[in-house]
């Protein structure tokens, strides 16, 4: 095991849409409240750090959903999008320190500025890029003197507030953490000013090590420690070949015609993490292994992050330790199907990672259960020791 922190593992509630199969009806299935609330108890119980919610107009609303769910879980956090441009720093302030007091404290922040022109129009949003993230630092000034309950008086380019307070703090101090997620010089260097935890999309170990070393060296020139994530998807099996099949299985479906109206709404986005993405595999079929065990193939009909480590339990828990090696202490990771790819990845790879926080429930013992089905009514199975 590596001389590096131990890691924090968030899984992903799919308000977009959840199925066997990208890019089809094939195996599609209805993610309503029942499937979402399935999901998150299964990560709660199962020992998961928190659950991404995403955000924008292809997704239930993230703010009401970490509502309803929540109550329904006990120590599983939420990562919830803030909008700048969207929302007043104000009441998006007043709405964070609710839903953190109202959970206790489980409450994680994602500031997100948007990088998709046509959908910010859609939201009444008429900003370039650059325009974009001089919202995000005026609304983040805002919202984060609030939230440390100060009184507010601020006059800026986009925004101006007068006398502004927050009457009921949160349950976290100063704040909820925040997460941010923008390769842009613009988003790195609203980054190292305002947020906690700076997140990267699913890139090749080389490219990830870079980029964080860009930023921690902006931030070390400002005097300011930031820690780091990343959003990758994981298809883990039994075997190498179990799980190379998976992904093949993933997008049999996908037609050449479907990739190739996904990538052209993908090109249209300005944001720089997108194009990143994009350059991984430039659409192309043929050769979606970008690095070792790094599969491009989710990303030929999905936006953000499109990413997954493939491989069986010991593979992808040795690739997620190089993350880790390079600064990595947060994986935000998803599977297809959700549900079951929440079991899945727990049971075959958490036993090989070092996780900051224990599993919510206690370690399988023989004598408690669950432990498998009783062998003809009368003997208890086993456990067999991983080989790692």
């Amino acid at each position: 095991m590596s001389n590096v922190s131990n890691a924090n593992i968030l899984w992903f509630l799919p308000t977009h849409g959840d199925g066997r199969y990208l890019g089809t009806s094939e195996g599609g299935r209805e993610v309503n409240f029942n499937y979402l609330r399935q999901i998150a108890q299964a990560a709660d119980q199962l020992g998961y750090y928190g659950v991404l919610i995403p955000t924008g107009r292809s997704c239930e609303d993230s703010w009401i959903v970490a509502s309803a769910v929540a109550p329904f879980t006990e120590r599983l956090r939420y990562l919830v999008a803030v909008r700048p441009g969207l929302q007043s720093p104000s009441v998006a302030a007043r709405m964070t320190a609710t839903l953190d007091r109202v959970t206790n404290g489980r409450l994680l922040v994602n500031v997100v500025t948007g990088g998709d022109p046509i959908e910010n129009k859609g939201d009444g949003i008429y900003l370039s890029h650059a325009e974009r993230y001089e919202v995000t630092r005026e609304f983040l000034t805002v919202y984060n003197d609030l939230l440390e309950g100060k009184a507010v008086n601020f006059s800026g380019k986009h925004i101006r507030i007068e006398d502004g307070r927050l009457l009921f703090a949160p349950v976290q101090a100063p704040r909820p953490p925040l997460f941010f997620g923008g390769s842009s010089d613009a988003g790195i260097d609203v980054a190292v000013d305002t947020v906690d935890k700076y997140l990267t999309w699913g890139e090749p170990p080389a490219q990830v090590a870079e980029k964080i070393a860009k930023v921690r060296a902006v931030a070390d020139g400002r005097g300011r420690k930031l820690s780091f994530g990343i959003r990758l998807h994981v298809i883990v099996r039994e075997t190498n070949a179990e799980a190379w099949a998976a992904a093949d299985d993933l997008i049999k479906h996908v037609t050449d015609e479907t990739i190739a109206s996904a990538q052209k709404i993908f090109a249209r986005m300005d944001s720089v993490g997108q194009q990143r993405m994009l350059q991984l595999h430039g659409g192309r079929r043929d050769k979606l292994e970008i690095s070792p065990n790094l599969w491009a193939g989710v990303g030929l009909v999905r936006g953000g992050a499109g990413t997954a480590l493939v491989g069986d339990p010991d593979t992808v828990a040795a690739r997620i330790r190089e993350y880790q090696d390079l600064g990595i202490d947060t994986f935000i990771l998803s599977g297809y199907p959700h549900l079951e790819e929440a079991y899945r990845f727990a049971e075959l790879v958490f036993p090989r990672l070092a996780l900051d926080r224990p599993s919510n429930i206690s370690r399988l013992r023989a004598n408690t259960g669950p432990f498998g089905e009783t062998i003809a009514n009368e003997q208890l199975p086993l456990r067999r020791a991983s080989q790692s």
